[in-house]
């Protein structure tokens, strides 16, 4: 499978490419709860779900106090964009 151009909206990803995506970028699916993926950085750690409309982040422990960091990314955004926001960290 090839990835389509970076600059692609993820909408216009096939799932396989997607997961091949998560994958290459480190990060590990649930295999109970397949939408979930969960990515350590040696600084951060979160987990990622691919909901319906939007992929969802949350980073653990990063807020301040020790909270969990949410945010969500709409599949309309390139794959790119996504990419440098969701593995910048928190």
């Amino acid at each position: 499978m090839s990835f389509p151009s970076p600059d692609t909206p993820l909408y216009n990803h096939p799932l396989p490419i997607i997961e091949q995506w998560l994958s290459d970028l480190g990060c590990q699916q649930d295999q109970q709860n397949l939408h979930c993926w969960t990515v350590v950085r040696p600084s951060w750690k979160a987990t990622i779900y691919l909901e319906i409309e939007e992929l969802f982040v949350c980073y653990l422990d990063a807020a301040p106090g020790g909270g969990d960091i949410k945010r969500s990314f709409k599949y309309s955004l390139s794959r790119e964009d996504i990419e440098s926001a969701v593995f910048s960290g928190p």
